[in-house]
Formats: structure tokens, C-alpha cells, sequence
């Protein structure tokens, strides 16, 4: 059931394909639609190829990085509600997503918008440039939109960012309602004025306004922090893909049409993945990998030293998080917080298999240095509990 659940975004690229065989020009028309909803990133592409030479090198072949930007501009169909259009955009929410060499895992790590960081001169809407800064993350975005983000990112952490993808608030609710909602479970209930969200305790099915201002409220869900916060995106998100792998969407294309139109009419993404096809070659190779492999964390992170309402990276942790991306090594999570594994530890000489699928003989020491465990969460964690 899980391995024909992640297959969702295969069948649904099938199915548009056997549309379109089945019904001539209709079908066509249906898929030109969809093809062409998808925004490419030209302006981004550019900037990025200005400074080609200063970012880093890929170092494992079929590894790959995508960087995904929750935009919370005020512009555009729907979203005015949400406050006055200021003219700039921030990224509310920007997840590393990395890919690993032959799809054996997915590992999300969510870069917290607080986040100090250096970020780069960049060039802003206006035509101007931006001196270099040390400020919040999503100052990035503000600044110089998803190129700069990617420039601040991979200055962060080292890694190669191959493929992004830009969402917005309408976007993202239509995809919800698309699917007529997802389920959450609630320990208490919710009653938060600034995200505009009353719900019960218990078993709820949201719709996309409810949905987002469940993954954007800080005040009344959790202890308030901008993790918590996170960790209920990445709870969330798992959930979304799940309600959308059911055969109740897939099967039925009175259900599956709208969930493909808001999904690709919500995109902006870099040149090579805004098509259908581009899409379909980036995640062709997910859907045999295991839900204990699919997995969600946080940078390890702490106060700023210098202001409490902002972040720094905990190191050396961070770095090693961000070394095992780079070289596409296991990248293991837990609930707990980090700790270094034991070299000799039972799944490796028992010879289990490790987080990335290699496996070493009994009692065989590992080819690499042990690998760390990051606090997260897997998609195979899955209920109220």
C-alpha cells in the first residue's frame, strides 16, 4: 500500500499522458493547460549564471538538491488578504530537500527564516544591488528573490542547489482544497485570532485556509517556537502527500485534474523543471523509497547570542549535517537530540542496512566514520500519537 501511495506524482503524470492518447486534441488541450501553468524562473536562471564560477561543485552523480520556497507575497489572486502588498516578498518557509544518489532516501531540512546568515550582494527587483549583509535569513528572498535565497543557501551550507521551487499562499491553499482537505490530529483546541484558525481537539480535516494558518501559526499550537513551528510544516506536508497518494485521487480524474491544475498552477520553479516532463524525470525515481527513509529535520539551531528572537547554527553539528548532503552520506533521525553514533552498533553488526541502503558484513567495521543522528522525524511515523 505505502510503495503504491508514493507513487503519486508517477500515475498522475501517467494518467495526464493516457488522457491525452485517449482523447486527441481534448487531451492535449488538458495537457498543454497543466504544462504550461508552471512559472519558469528565467530572471533567477540568469542571475545564477552571473556567479557560476563561486558556487559549489556537485561531488556525487544523481544526487540531487532541491530548494523549496513558501513565498508569503501579498500579491497575486488571493493572497491580498493576508496583509497589505508591500511590494517585497520573504520566504516564510524554505526547506532543503536532498535527493540521494539512485533514490534510496529523502531527507527535507527546514532553514529557519530567523537565521543568521551572510548573505551575498544581490541584485533586487529594481535593477539595483545589494551590499553583502549579515541578516535573517529570509532577508534573502526579500532582497533578491529565489536566486539570492539559493546564493544564501549554498554559502550556508555548501551544498549545490540543483532545482527550486517557489509556492505562494493561494497556491498552496488550492492545493488543499484540491483534495477536499487534509486530516491533523489536535491535542487541544485551537483558538488563534491572528492566523484566523478555530478548530476542536482531535481528528480534524482541514481546509486551505485552515491548513494555512495551521502551518503558519506560532502563539497558540506548541510551545510557541519558530521549531515547533517548523516541525508542524514537515508534519503537515508528510500528511498533504499522503492524502494525495490515496487511490481516491488518483483513480478518479474528476478528483485528480484539479489536484494536478492547483498543484502545477502554484508553481515557480527553475527553467529545467517547469514542464510536466521536467517534473515527472525529477521524481520518477521516489516512489521505491521506504517511509522510514523519507525524513524531516531542522538545521540544528539555537538562540542568536546577540538577540533571543533570532538563530545561529549549533556547530560542529550543523556542519555535520551539512557534509553528509554534500557527499550524500546516511543522514539518520530521531526524536532526541544529536548524538554521535557508535561505530560498532548493532545494525552494523547484525548487517543491517544503513540509512542509505549500504550494507556492511557481520561484524565488519563501516567504510565511513559513524554517523551522527539528527533530531526529526519519518514519514513512517505516522498518526495522533
Amino acid at each position: 500500500m505505502r510503495r503504491r501511495r508514493r507513487r503519486w506524482v508517477r500515475y498522475g503524470v501517467g494518467a495526464v499522458v493516457v488522457v491525452v492518447v485517449g482523447t486527441g486534441v481534448a487531451g492535449w488541450a488538458v495537457y498543454a493547460k497543466l504544462d504550461g501553468n508552471i512559472t519558469p524562473d528565467e530572471a533567477a536562471a540568469a542571475e545564477l549564471a552571473r556567479y557560476a564560477k563561486e558556487r559549489p561543485t556537485s561531488l556525487v552523480k544523481d544526487a540531487q538538491n532541491v530548494l523549496l520556497i513558501g513565498s508569503d507575497s501579498r500579491s497575486g489572486d488571493g493572497n491580498e488578504k493576508y496583509g497589505r502588498d508591500s511590494g517585497t516578498e520573504r520566504s516564510d518557509t524554505t526547506i532543503l530537500l536532498h535527493l540521494a544518489a539512485g533514490r534510496r532516501s529523502a531527507t527535507a531540512v527546514s532553514l529557519p527564516r530567523d537565521l543568521m546568515v551572510d548573505v551575498p550582494g544581490c541584485l533586487r527587483a529594481d535593477g539595483t544591488r545589494a551590499e553583502p549583509m549579515f541578516a535573517m535569513f529570509n532577508y534573502a528572498f526579500q532582497t533578491g528573490g529565489s536566486a539570492c535565497t539559493i546564493r544564501t543557501a549554498e554559502k550556508l551550507t555548501g551544498v549545490r542547489i540543483d532545482h527550486h521551487v517557489v509556492v505562494d499562499f493561494s497556491g498552496f491553499k488550492d492545493m488543499v482544497d484540491a483534495v477536499d482537505g487534509v486530516e491533523v490530529c489536535l491535542k487541544e483546541p485551537v483558538d488563534d485570532k491572528a492566523a484566523r484558525l478555530r478548530l476542536p481537539a482531535g481528528e480534524v480535516t482541514l481546509n486551505g485556509e485552515e491548513a494555512l494558518g495551521y502551518v503558519r501559526a506560532r502563539k497558540s499550537l506548541g510551545d510557541g517556537s519558530d521549531t515547533d513551528r517548523m516541525d508542524r510544516q514537515q508534519r503537515f506536508l508528510g500528511a498533504l502527500v499522503n492524502k494525495v497518494q490515496s487511490n481516491d485521487v488518483l483513480l478518479n480524474p474528476v478528483k485528480l485534474y484539479p489536484v494536478l491544475d492547483a498543484a502545477t498552477s502554484s508553481l515557480t520553479t527553475d527553467p529545467d523543471l517547469a514542464s510536466l516532463r521536467g517534473l515527472y524525470e525529477l521524481v520518477r525515481g521516489l516512489s521505491d523509497i521506504p517511509t522510514e527513509q523519507v525524513q524531516f529535520l531542522t538545521v540544528p539551531r539555537e538562540s542568536y547570542a546577540y538577540n533571543a528572537n533570532r538563530d545561529q547554527l549549533v556547530e560542529p553539528e550543523a556542519e555535520k549535517l551539512f557534509e553528509r548532503l554534500r557527499t550524500d552520506a546516511p543522514v539518520v533521525v530521531s526524536p532526541a537530540e544529536f548524538k554521535e553514533v557508535p561505530r560498532n552498533s548493532a545494525s552494523e553488526e547484525s548487517g543491517d542496512y544503513g540509512a542509505y541502503g549500504s550494507r556492511w558484513g557481520s561484524g565488519a567495521a563501516s567504510p565511513t566514520p559513524p554517523a551522527p543522528t539528527f533530531r526529526g522525524n519519518t514519514a513512517a511515523e505516522e498518526g495522533c500519537g
